[in-house]
């Protein structure tokens, strides 16, 4: 009996260990996927082709720029990504965190260009970008905020 009780608390041992290492890895995953959605919105930006952007972005996403703006839905976020026009774009300071099913993305943001009146601009902001993983195992930005630095 005492063998027995040894081996059912080995398997569970085992078990949550393995449990542990799949859940890690997952996370891993995950956040290697939202990097790389992100890395994909800023080759959107360096190369002004807002249409590498659409497929991140949820329908009914959500975006706050510098200028306090705020652009409701995925059509707003597009329409506004193709009316800038940008001569440089880079992050500084990236970094995602994973909540499960949800991902924060922080870092800074610097850019020039110039928008669809063809004002120039330099920027230098923060930005806070909100993801979710879809049924489809997709993740979509759902939200993101940008603040003046």
């Amino acid at each position: 009996m005492n063998i027995r009780k040894r081996s059912w608390g080995t398997i569970g041992l085992v078990m949550m260990t393995c449990m542990a290492s799949l859940q890690a890895l997952a996370a891993g995953a995950s956040e290697d996927a939202v990097v790389s959605a992100e890395h994909q919105w800023l080759k959107a930006m360096q190369t002004n082709n807002a249409d590498l952007i659409a497929p991140l972005l949820s329908d009914k996403v959500v975006v706050t720029t510098e200028e306090s703006k705020v652009l409701a839905g995925k059509s707003a976020v597009l329409a506004d990504a193709r009316a800038t026009t940008s001569s440089r774009a880079k992050y500084e300071d990236f970094k995602v965190t994973v909540f499960d099913q949800t991902a924060i993305a922080t870092g800074t943001f610097i850019g020039k260009g110039a928008d669809s009146s063809g004002k120039t601009f330099s920027s230098r902001l923060r930005f806070t970008d909100t993801w979710v993983k879809a049924a489809n195992g997709q993740w979509l930005c759902v939200a993101g905020h940008d603040s003046s630095l």
